[in-house]
């Protein structure tokens, strides 16, 4: 289903490449496409769900891995993280990275900055779409959601500009740490730090989600 944001300027109306801009697309990047994507991409889902329901639409969120296990159900303990959120787990298939999905995307968020140096060097002027999920959420947070088109002007619209925002704030809000802007890969480990895994995805999550949406979250 179509989002909210189809009215708009003629300009806009197709991508780089030629794709409707209809829709924006959001790409989780991770290694096995097994743990860290699969849990972002459903959490993204769900708290975009929750925030617009079918006016979420518009906002297609997909999930790749650098060495993605093609075809490989999500792990256990990951399904277990995201049914405690109520986060739908079921029907996943693993992914392995392709030029096109990098091509597609409006946004690409990955785990670490490894993946997204990789993602970078795909080519495809990835650069300026391209942020570790910490990092994005920094960058987020730092501006003023009075400068971003409103939910009336629609929800892709507003994705766009955001996106555009974060870009320029890169060079001037650095990370504190080199770690500040990982996600550690949960891969063979027990449910505890899968769980803890999960929330720290959340918590970087919950404020792009309410850029992006507009919404905040509900209490």
């Amino acid at each position: 289903m179509p989002g909210i944001g189809t009215g708009e300027r003629v300009a806009e109306e197709t991508t780089t490449f030629g794709f409707p801009r209809d829709t924006f697309r959001i790409l989780h990047v991770s290694t096995g496409n097994v743990c860290r994507s699969p849990i972002t991409e459903r959490l993204t889902r769900h708290l975009i769900a929750q925030r617009l329901g079918v006016l979420g639409g518009g906002l297609v969120v997909e999930s790749a891995g650098t060495w993605g296990h093609e075809g490989a159900p999500m792990e256990a303990n990951a399904e277990s993280v995201l049914t405690e959120f109520g986060a739908d787990a079921s029907g996943f298939f693993g992914r392995e990275l392709l030029d096109e999905h990098v091509i597609m995307a409006d946004l690409v968020l990955t785990a670490t900055r490894d993946h997204r140096a990789q993602v970078i060097s795909m080519g495809h002027s990835a650069g300026l779409r391209t942020f570790t999920l910490k990092e994005f959420t920094r960058l987020v947070r730092a501006i003023d959601p009075v400068t971003l088109p409103s939910l009336e002007d629609g929800v892709v619209m507003r994705a766009r500009a955001l996106v555009r925002a974060a870009a320029a704030l890169r060079g001037w809000l650095l990370a504190p740490t080199a770690e500040a802007d990982e996600v550690y890969d949960p891969y063979g480990a027990p449910l505890p730090f899968f769980q803890s895994i999960g929330d720290e995805i959340w918590e970087a999550l919950d404020p792009v989600v309410t850029a992006l949406t507009g919404v905040a979250t509900h209490t």
